[in-house]
């Protein structure tokens, strides 16, 4: 049987709308995928992979340049909702910005994830040349206690030797077993080389019961 994901993202794909604020979300009329990492982590680039569009998400050399959750509509909207839709979450952690700004970035995120109904999966992403950071790890405690199902993604998998690779792989995963509400198998990504685009479609599509 032919896959599904090739067709799924080579239709109709767009951005619906930016949320500043709770009372700007989008109806929750269809499944939702949220994307969350920390600042420069490759957000943006991962989701232009995921989708094959080069210019869909937004992308910067400046840290913390989306501070708003941004949507997506993925699927054939004319006269029904979309299939699903993606959430490219405000980067967390090092960002450019006022205190206060950042702190209304936290509760943004933390309230989205916390109380949205059709969210399905939140994948969060690490950097491959990074690891784990404490502010990671916040994440991970708080979508625990809010029993939000996630997976880690590894990304910029092609800017660091394969031996480096593995060592933080290994890391990330014993770090996951750890979490109840850590997807225990890792996905590895780089968007500049497209490695682990179709797992992570594969992997979207399964958390939407596509």
């Amino acid at each position: 049987m032919e896959p599904l994901h090739p067709k799924i993202f080579s239709g109709p794909i767009a951005f619906l709308k930016s949320a500043p604020q709770l009372e700007f979300l989008p109806d929750p009329d269809c499944p939702e995928i949220a994307f969350a990492g920390r600042s420069n982590v490759g957000k943006s680039s991962l989701i232009n992979a995921l989708t094959g569009r080069n210019g869909l998400a937004r992308t910067s050399n400046t840290p913390g340049r989306t501070q708003e959750l941004n949507f997506f509509d993925i699927g054939d909207t004319a006269d029904r909702p979309p299939v699903f839709r993606l959430c490219d979450m405000p980067g967390y952690g090092f960002a450019k910005a006022p205190p206060k700004v950042v702190k209304k970035w936290r509760f943004l995120i933390n309230d989205y994830l916390r109380g949205r109904a059709v969210l399905k999966r939140t994948f969060v992403l690490i950097d491959a040349r990074h690891g784990i950071k404490p502010v990671d790890e916040e994440i991970f405690e708080m979508l625990d206690q809010a029993a939000v199902s996630y997976r880690i993604v590894l990304t910029k998998a092609d800017k660091v030797k394969q031996v480096e690779l593995d060592k933080t792989a290994e890391s990330v995963a014993a770090m996951a077993k750890k979490h109840p509400a850590a997807h225990p198998e890792l996905i590895i990504t780089s968007s500049e080389k497209k490695r682990g685009i179709d797992d992570l479609r594969i992997a979207v599509l399964d958390a939407v019961q596509i």
